[in-house]
């Protein structure tokens, strides 16, 4: 059974990597080769995910199986649009699972985790930002309760894309 765990400095080149090839598998057939490498080698490398791991604003979770890395989700505090119903609100910043894993419950796992962990923080919600041509994740996300509530831009290398940003309460 998988487990999720908080990610360790030790597991930065890891996480860089599996980061790195998640948003690949995600987004690289919708997208040109020059903007998701602009976009990936500003957003993800062993570094970067370290200063993120040791950052006291932000918490990644990892969800493991044995030594296998099956999946991982990023909150981060602090930068909440202001149109949300709850200026208390943690941004579910990143969640990606392996492929392999797709349907088998780590997304479940990785969503119920950052739910208790927003819940523990004293969070009065939880919001995202959501690429408006990904489906699958938005259907993922309106099934735990989450609503769109604006928009916003997001940069992919050269390409601005139009990002739906929805929010949820948390108990």
């Amino acid at each position: 059974m998988p487990i999720i765990r908080p990610a360790l400095i030790k597991d930065a080149a890891a996480l860089a990597s599996f980061a790195e090839q998640s948003f690949r598998d995600a987004f690289e057939k919708s997208n040109i080769p020059e903007d998701m490498n602009l976009y990936c080698e500003s957003s993800f490398g062993p570094d970067l995910q370290t200063a993120e791991i040791a950052n006291t604003a932000l918490t990644t979770l990892l969800c493991m199986n044995d030594c296998d890395l099956l999946g991982f989700a990023q909150l981060r505090r602090g930068n909440a649009p202001s149109f949300l119903p709850s200026a208390n609100s943690t941004e579910l910043k990143r969640l990606y699972v392996d492929a392999q894993w797709h349907g088998k419950g780590v997304a479940k796992q990785l969503m119920d985790a950052t739910i208790a962990s927003a819940v523990g923080e004293s969070a009065n919600g939880l919001w995202l930002a959501v690429w408006e041509h990904n489906p699958r994740a938005i259907a993922f996300y309106e099934k735990y309760g989450f609503a769109a509530v604006g928009e916003q831009s997001f940069l992919l290398g050269n390409d601005q894309q139009r990002d739906i940003v929805m929010f949820r309460e948390v108990p």
